[in-house]
């Protein structure tokens, strides 16, 4: 079958399994970002992570993007942290300041190496396919260790989304949650940047979770759906990029095409989210002309 055929070449199946843990990843921190409204943030999180992937491979070669990306995803959480909280500048503008830096540090960085063009565009949009096994432990190391601390967290943290005065009324110390969000994110990058790079792991942060947003009302429901998502977007955009380059002869960037189909997959769930809110609404009509009519 078409859906499978791709992935009993064993470099197809790692890009495969690495997406499907990047989606339960994503798609889980995804609906915190979505409830927030923190897609500036992790736009931001997902550039200032650059200089830290480019200082790691010119320092130790691909074995040191992992823990270059980690370091200055944690170095760059905190210094969002504070910078947000400081009035003293517009937080959209300490943003762009920060993201803006960063990035062209990075940049600058990266253009002292011979192959700059290839290297770049290596490290922004990834090379999901070369993905090795150690990655992949990697990658579900930190799925786990984010995924717990989330849900260990869960209730301050929805208290700090939904009611930010109550939480502080109840002692919550919302600074620090703020912290452990903006860290979640960076790790999200951190985990992402081998295989999709520093660009394209914002729309596995964002779209999976808006497009169960269209599905559901319940964050019960919204968190999974996000994931289910995020993974069947990974697997129809391999296939889809498997298939125009062996069928077709036409060669289509992996992780693009994966961005391309959890695209698709948004507008598949937000069709289906206007007729699931336009049948709800024809119900509670139908409802209130009964009691009326009663």
């Amino acid at each position: 079958m078409i859906l499978f055929e791709p992935f009993h070449l064993p470099f197809m199946a790692r890009a495969l399994v690495e997406l499907v843990i990047l989606g339960v990843l994503a798609g889980t921190v995804g609906v915190l970002v979505l409830l927030r409204r923190l897609a500036f943030v992790s736009d931001t999180l997902t550039h200032t992570v650059f200089p830290g992937v480019v200082i790691g491979h010119l320092m130790a070669g691909d074995d040191g993007i992992f823990w270059g990306a980690l370091a200055a995803g944690v170095v760059t959480a905190v210094l969002l942290t504070l910078l947000t909280h400081r009035r003293r500048v517009s937080e959209d503008a300490a943003l762009a300041m920060l993201l803006t830096t960063l990035f062209a540090v990075g940049v600058v960085l990266v253009s002292r190496q011979t192959g700059f063009t290839s290297d770049l565009t290596a490290f922004l949009f990834g090379r999901v396919l070369t993905v090795s096994e150690e990655q992949l432990v990697q990658t579900a190391v930190v799925t786990v260790v984010v995924v717990a601390l989330l849900a260990v967290l869960r209730r301050p943290l929805l208290l700090r989304a939904f009611d930010p005065e109550g939480a502080r009324a109840a002692g919550v110390r919302v600074g620090l949650l703020d912290l452990v969000v903006n860290i979640a994110v960076a790790l999200v990058v951190v985990a992402a940047v081998r295989a999709v790079g520093t660009i394209l792991v914002i729309a596995l942060l964002i779209v999976p979770a808006a497009a169960a947003r269209n599905l559901s009302d319940r964050l019960a429901v919204i968190v999974p759906l996000a994931c289910l998502v995020g993974a069947a977007g990974g697997w129809l955009g391999l296939v889809v990029s498997y298939q125009a380059s062996v069928e077709y002869d036409l060669r289509l960037a992996s992780g693009a095409t994966v961005v391309l189909a959890l695209v698709a997959l948004y507008g598949v769930a937000y069709a289906a989210g206007t007729v699931r809110r336009r049948a709800a609404l024809s119900r509670a009509r139908r409802r209130a002309a009964l009691e009326v009519a009663a």
